[in-house]
């Protein structure tokens, strides 16, 4: 089972970082912006990282929060965070359990070699836990612009 526009996002936990948990039924009220990359400390997803800790304040103004998410170990999300200065968690999903929910999991090739990998993605999910909008085969330069957009756009 998979998320799908307008329906009411099934609730998960997962772990983050700062020692937390991050559970959707207990975000409820809340906008959420949760985006899915590749790899803590690569390129496109350190910029993609520092285009939304650019604009965090203008996320908490239109009251939504951000969550990155990444296959990277807890330990790795908080270097890569504390390096960053992001402001907002990562949540590590190792076992791919809210990458399969997303369905963001998908078949990559680098250098002439197949793997399974993230595909760059985000999601708008609106304060009753609906999927309210979503971004996938995400293009860094503009996206995060792009979503603050939306989550304004959005009561």
């Amino acid at each position: 089972m998979s998320v799908e526009l307008d329906k009411k996002v099934p609730d998960f936990t997962a772990a983050a970082t700062s020692g937390s948990a991050v559970t959707l039924s207990e975000l409820a009220g809340r906008k959420l912006v949760i985006y899915f990359y590749p790899k803590d400390n690569t390129p496109g997803c350190t910029t993609e990282g520092q285009d939304f800790r650019d604009m965090h304040e203008q996320f908490l103004a239109a009251d939504t929060l951000v969550f990155g998410v990444s296959k990277d170990s807890l330990r790795v999300h908080e270097g890569f965070k504390a390096k960053q200065s992001f402001p907002f968690e990562l949540i590590s999903d190792d076992q791919e359990s809210l990458c399969k929910l997303f369905d963001v999991i998908k078949m990559k090739q680098m250098y002439g070699k197949q793997y399974e990998g993230i595909e760059r993605s985000t999601f708008l999910i609106d304060r009753e836990g609906v999927l309210r909008a979503e971004w996938r085969k995400v293009k860094v330069p503009g996206h995060v612009a792009e979503v603050l957009q939306a989550a304004q756009a959005l009561p």
